[in-house]
């Protein structure tokens, strides 16, 4: 059989007839191209779905708004807590140096880990800025999460730990 050489444009995408393959899902790469969940955890490209997608998304609710509360309850004004809110995204400037330290930064500045550790200062030695910053930083890690913005692989700021964020592939 001679070779025809390579599929129109539309043809190199999956079927739209044929069922997803099970346990498998479509991630970026060739057209069509499937790959198993272990290759694509061992890519860095794997990221949560279904009920545990939902799930981790209703806690980053959950720490968005009980951090929002005590913040309010706090009382150390509505002016600080605008200039500090989206700080912890200067962690972004990160990815100009490339994916894997972009990712790094940026998981290190949206992990739950910095912020309990400052709220734990903040409490022990009676720092009321310490508090107050580590309830805003709560309050955007958690609106992150609850948007969709998990932590990064460094295959890329889309792939995160809570499914691939952007355009959504329409096959």
């Amino acid at each position: 059989m001679a070779d025809v050489g390579p599929a129109p444009g539309f043809a190199r995408f999956g079927s739209l007839r044929l069922p997803a393959l099970r346990g498998q899902q479509q991630w970026p790469g060739e057209a069509a191209s499937t790959v198993s969940r272990e290759q694509a955890v061992e890519q860095g490209t794997a990221g949560t779905v279904g009920g545990v997608r939902a799930l981790l998304r209703i806690e980053g609710v959950a720490v968005f708004a009980v951090a929002l509360a005590a913040y309010a309850q706090f009382g150390a004004g509505w002016g600080a807590f605008a200039l500090w809110l989206l700080v912890p995204d200067l962690s972004l400037l990160g990815y100009l140096a490339g994916p894997r330290v972009g990712a790094a930064l940026y998981n290190a500045a949206h992990s739950y880990a910095g912020p309990a550790l400052l709220l734990a200062l903040g409490v022990s030695a009676a720092m009321p800025w310490a508090v107050a910053g580590s309830l805003i930083w709560l309050v955007h890690i958690g609106l992150d999460r609850a948007l969709g913005y998990g932590l990064k692989y460094a295959a890329g700021f889309a792939f995160t730990h809570l499914g691939r964020i952007g355009k959504a592939d329409p096959w």
